[in-house]
C-alpha cells in the first residue's frame, strides 16, 4: 500500500458524518444547476456577441474577477463568524442573481451588459462563499477525514459538471436556443443547499475557535502563509495553472463553435467528455487520507500541461472529445492535491484566510488568463489556446522541480556537515528556517559547538 492511501472506512467513509451527507447530496444537486447556468451564460455570450472569444473571455473574467478583492476578506469572515450563517446568506444571494437572469433573458430584455454585470456580482458574492464553503468541509467531518471529505467534493463537483452541461444542452436545444431554463434551473438548485444547512444538527460540527475582531488579520494571514514555503509552493503552482491552463470554459467553447462548428447539444458533450475524466480524477483522489507530497503536486502539474497540449492538437471533434477525458483527469488530481496539501498545511484558527489566499490564487488569474486565452484563440485559432495553457504549466511544473532539488541539496550539505563545525550552506542560497532549526538541535547536542 502507497504513502498516504488507506482501504480503512473506503472511498465514501465521509458520508457517514450525518451533516456531510445531506449537505453533499444537496451540493450535488446546487453544482448540477450552477453548471447549466455556466454552460447557459457562455451560449448566451455567444449569442449576443456574435461569436467574439474576446467578449466570452471577458465575462469569465468579470466572474472570477471579484476573488481578487474580495477573497481574503471571505476567509477573515470563516475565521471570525460562524461558518453555517454565513453560508447561509451568500447561497441566497447567489440564487437570486441566476433568478433576475433567467428572468431577464424569459421576457426578452436581455443585453450583454446585463450579462456583464450579473456575472460580476455572483463572482463578488462566490468570493465570499469559496473560501468558507472550504474552511466549513473540515467542521463538518472534522481533521481525520478531511482529506476524502475533500476529494468526495470533487467528486460531487464533477459529477455535476458531468450531468450539468449535458442536461444545459438539452434544454438549450429543445427550447431552440433559449437559455432561460438553464439559469432558471439552477436558481431553484439552491434551495437544496439552503435547506441542508438549515437541517443541519450545529451540535454534531468541529467548530474551530473563532478569531476576534481585531485590526492586521488580513495580514497575519498573508505573513503566515508566506512564511511556509510548502504553502508558497502550493500556491504558486495554483496561481500559474489557474490563470492560463484551467480555461475550459473559454477554451471548449471556442473549439466547439470555431473549429468544429457545433451546436449547443454537441458543446455540451464536450464539457461532458472533460467533466468524466475530472470525474474520475476526483475518485482516484478520495482514498488518500494524509497530505500529499511536494513532489506529487508537480508531477500532477507537468501531466496536466502535456494532456492539454495534446489535446489542443487534435484534428476531429471526436479525437479532441477523447482527449478531453485524461486532460480533465490530470486537472482535477493537480487540484485536489493542491487543496488537501494547502487546508491540511494550515493551523485551524488561520484556515478560512489561507484557503481565502489559495482561491485567490487559483481563481484570482482568471481575469487575466480567460481574456489572454481567449485573444490568443481569436488571433491564432482555438487549438493555441489549450497549446499555450499546458506549455505554461510544464514550465511552471520545471521551476517548481528546480527550487525543490535545490532545497533538498541544502539540507543534505546541513546533514552531512560534522556537528562539531559550523553549518555550511552554498552561497547560492540563504538556509531557509527548517536548517536553521536543525543546526540549533545539532550544537544543543553536541556541547561546546556553535551553529551559525
Amino acid at each position: 500500500m502507497g504513502r498516504g492511501r488507506t482501504t480503512d472506512g473506503g472511498t465514501f467513509r465521509s458520508l457517514r458524518v450525518r451533516n456531510y451527507r445531506i449537505y453533499a447530496s444537496a451540493n450535488l444537486v446546487s453544482l448540477t444547476g450552477t453548471w447549466m447556468q455556466r454552460i447557459g451564460q457562455d451560449w448566451l455570450v455567444l449569442q449576443l456577441s456574435g461569436d467574439d472569444g474576446t467578449a466570452l473571455g471577458l465575462v469569465t473574467a468579470l466572474q472570477f474577477g471579484p476573488t481578487l478583492f474580495l477573497g481574503m476578506y471571505g476567509g477573515v469572515l470563516a475565521d471570525r463568524y460562524a461558518k453555517r450563517r454565513v453560508l447561509l446568506a451568500t447561497q441566497t444571494l447567489m440564487g437570486l442573481v441566476a433568478l433576475v437572469l433567467g428572468l431577464l433573458v424569459a421576457s426578452d430584455a436581455v443585453a450583454l451588459w446585463h450579462v456583464f454585470a450579473l456575472a460580476a456580482a455572483l463572482g463578488s458574492v462566490s468570493a465570499i462563499d469559496a473560501p468558507v464553503r472550504q474552511a466549513f468541509v473540515s467542521e463538518m467531518v472534522g481533521p481525520d477525514l478531511l482529506t476524502n471529505a475533500v476529494s468526495l467534493n470533487s467528486t460531487i463537483f464533477n459529477s455535476a459538471r458531468l450531468v450539468g452541461p449535458a442536461l444545459a444542452g438539452l434544454l438549450i436545444g429543445a427550447a431552440s436556443g433559449d437559455t432561460a431554463p438553464a439559469f432558471l434551473v439552477n436558481a431553484a438548485s439552491f434551495v437544496f443547499t439552503i435547506g441542508a444547512l438549515l437541517a443541519m444538527r450545529p451540535g454534531e460540527l468541529h467548530p474551530s475557535r473563532r478569531v476576534a475582531r481585531a485590526r492586521g488579520q488580513l495580514r497575519e494571514g498573508l505573513a503566515y502563509a508566506w512564511s511556509r514555503p510548502d504553502l508558497r509552493l502550493g500556491m504558486g503552482l495554483a496561481l500559474v495553472l489557474g490563470t492560463f491552463t484551467f480555461n475550459s470554459q473559454v477554451t471548449i467553447a471556442l473549439m466547439a463553435r470555431e473549429v468544429f462548428g457545433v451546436g449547443a447539444e454537441a458543446f455540451g458533450l464536450l464539457t461532458t467528455c472533460f467533466a468524466a475524466g475530472s470525474l474520475s480524477g476526483a475518485l482516484l483522489s478520495t482514498r488518500r487520507t494524509r497530505r500529499p507530497r511536494q513532489r506529487f503536486l508537480v508531477g500532477a502539474a507537468v501531466a496536466f500541461g502535456l494532456t492539454s497540449i495534446v489535446c489542443g492538437l487534435m484534428p476531429t471533434y471526436w479525437s479532441f472529445a477523447a482527449l478531453l477525458v485524461p486532460t480533465g483527469a490530470a486537472g482535477l488530481v493537480f487540484s485536489v492535491a493542491t487543496n488537501s496539501f494547502v487546508q491540511l498545511g494550515a493551523e485551524p484558527q488561520l484556515r478560512g484566510r489561507v484557503m481565502a489566499l489559495y482561491f485567490t490564487c487559483f481563481l484570482g488569474g482568471t481575469p487575466i488568463g480567460s481574456p489572454l486565452i481567449g485573444w490568443v484563440a481569436e488571433r491564432w485559432g482555438a487549438p493555441w489556446g489549450f497549446v499555450l495553457g499546458g506549455a505554461v504549466a510544464v514550465a511552471a511544473a520545471g521551476v517548481a522541480a528546480v527550487w525543490l532539488a535545490r532545497g533538498r541539496r541544502i539540507r543534505l550539505e546541513a546533514r552531512v556537515v560534522p556537528p562539531r563545525l559550523q553549518l555550511h550552506v552554498s552561497p547560492r542560497a540563504v538556509p531557509p528556517p527548517a536548517v536553521r532549526a536543525a543546526a540549533e538541535a545539532a550544537s544543543a547536542e553536541a556541547p561546546g559547538t556553535q551553529a551559525s
